[in-house]
């Protein structure tokens, strides 16, 4: 079972890399955490009772509800439901993808540590340059913040690779991911939203003055 979610989330992954709507990307966020919840109840069985309830709830609650929630109220708000036409093809996206994803397994195996949980390893590694793609290859603000919460899904992957004894780093890497999610989220709510009708990358530099 826990396997059929990590290959689960790696699907959610390449669906993201070739998808076009921000509605899309908002549900895949969602999914992502659920998946995410599903791996930490399996796995995480043997903690205490008050660290499952905090890796619970911000696996389901934060990821999976509220955090979707405030980017449907984003889209919403600045009118803006489609990748800028600049994007990256999502026929390239989908083959740098599948790049990434052979690089992740070879440099999890290259990595191999008794330490380390080498499929956690992988999926980490996977999240994480999904998450720079979509930086990268994007114009809109909107997909960069998409792309800043995949990596921290990484983050949080990369705890279950080297820390399923050691909740305390779990507890950091959530309170880490919940702090900057809220922040960048905010931001653009209360801020870059209600500046730019553009929603451009370019227009953070306007922020300066």
């Amino acid at each position: 079972m826990l396997n059929f979610l990590i290959v689960l989330f790696a699907i959610n992954l390449i669906y993201v890399s070739v998808a076009d709507r921000f509605r899309i990307y908002s549900r895949l966020i969602a999914v992502q955490g659920i998946l995410l919840m599903g791996i930490a109840l399996i796995e995480l069985q043997e903690v205490s009772t008050l660290n499952l309830i905090l890796i619970l709830a911000e696996t389901l609650i934060f990821k999976a509800i509220v955090v979707p929630y405030l980017l449907f109220s984003i889209i919403h708000r600045t009118g803006i439901y489609k990748v800028h036409n600049r994007a990256l093809p999502g026929f390239f996206s989908l083959i740098l993808t599948i790049i990434a994803l052979v690089l992740s397994i070879v440099i999890a195996n290259i990595l191999e540590n008794p330490h380390i949980d080498t499929a956690y390893l992988t999926i980490a590694l996977f999240t994480m340059f999904v998450g720079v793609l979509l930086i990268i290859g994007h114009k809109l603000i909107f997909s960069h913040m998409i792309g800043f919460l995949i990596i921290e899904n990484a983050v949080f992957m990369l705890s279950m690779a080297v820390g399923k004894e050691m909740t305390m780093l779990i507890n950091i890497g959530i309170l880490l991911d919940v702090f900057v999610s809220v922040l960048v989220i905010s931001i653009l709510i209360n801020r870059i939203g209600t500046e730019f009708n553009k929603f451009e990358v370019q227009d953070l530099t306007s922020l300066k003055h």
